[in-house]
């Protein structure tokens, strides 16, 4: 059955930490940007520094909001935020909502990482192992951007691992509010100040071995692996994000059996379980359209 996702304001995808749009023909959205096209969505991927603040990568998706608007003469636009960009998308919306339909967090870490709690302590800011790391971690980025054929962007690591720690995070949402949750692991307001916010996520289930053949994937074992730095929210994480960190606005579902990089379908293995990634942002896409966005 031809499904319909013609929704009423395009959808920006929005890319996290060392995201991009593209790298020659690899397209890191490629699988959600076409099946919401087959669907009937306009659907654009805004190009963001892959590695800074979230308030500098928000005001770069502003300029492009700006752009996609001149466009296509839509007065809004829907944005689905992965990872990192779904705090940007956050920014965007709290600070422009005539230009923000709706917010949607994917894999966000809303209330910071542990992750990022433990490369901050293991990185001493002003010693040589943080001027190393920053100076890899700019250069790599800057090496994808060029990959892409953009524009340099700036590119600040530091500035990015502090913004996704829980006290940075913490700083960001006390000024940008929006759609979070009063309690932890609760469900936030879904419409405020004319934008509705949404979120679902995954969490690491079961042992390696019933993983399938993801179990051989080397991506997927360095995110178990990565998952053991948590305390908090230990087993309930999807490598990178913690489960109830990952709430905001309406919380479609937190327990996906995806990691952090299933919800972009990005492991190029068969999963061990029936839930297509994909279909979620189809399915998003049509509740959107449903809602009047």
């Amino acid at each position: 059955m031809q499904r319909n996702a013609d929704t009423h304001y395009p959808i920006l995808l929005v890319h996290g930490l060392f995201g991009f749009d593209r790298i020659g023909t690899f397209e890191l959205f490629h699988d959600v940007k076409q099946a919401l096209r087959n669907a009937g969505a306009r659907v654009f991927v805004p190009h963001l520094s892959a590695t800074h603040s979230n308030e500098v990568r928000g005001d770069q998706l502003l300029a492009q909001i700006k752009r996609v608007l001149q466009g296509t003469g839509a007065s809004k636009v829907n944005l689905i935020g992965h990872s990192q960009g779904a705090l940007a998308a956050r920014y965007a919306g709290a600070v422009a909502p005539e230009s923000v339909a709706s917010v949607t967090s994917v894999s966000g870490p809303n209330h910071g990482s542990e992750l990022a709690d433990f490369l901050r302590k293991a990185l001493i800011p002003g010693h040589l192992p943080e001027h190393i790391a920053e100076t890899v971690a700019s250069l790599f980025a800057e090496f994808l951007a060029l990959l892409g054929g953009h524009r340099p962007l700036p590119q600040n690591a530091i500035a990015a691992l502090n913004a996704l720690t829980t006290e940075g995070v913490g700083a960001f949402n006390g000024k940008y509010p929006q759609g979070l949750p009063k309690t932890r692991g609760g469900q936030g307001c879904e419409l405020e100040n004319g934008v509705r916010y949404y979120s679902w996520s995954g969490t690491l289930q079961g042992s390696i071995f019933q993983s399938g053949l993801k179990a051989i994937h080397p991506l997927h074992n360095c995110l178990r692996t990565l998952s053991r730095y948590f305390v908090n929210e230990a087993e309930q994480n999807d490598g990178m994000v913690g489960r109830f960190s990952s709430h905001l606005g309406t919380v479609i579902r937190s327990d996906y059996p995806f990691d952090h990089l299933d919800t972009l379908r990005q492991m190029g293995v068969p999963a061990a379980h029936s839930v297509d990634p994909i279909d979620l942002y189809v399915l998003h896409a049509e509740r959107l359209k449903k809602a009047g966005l």
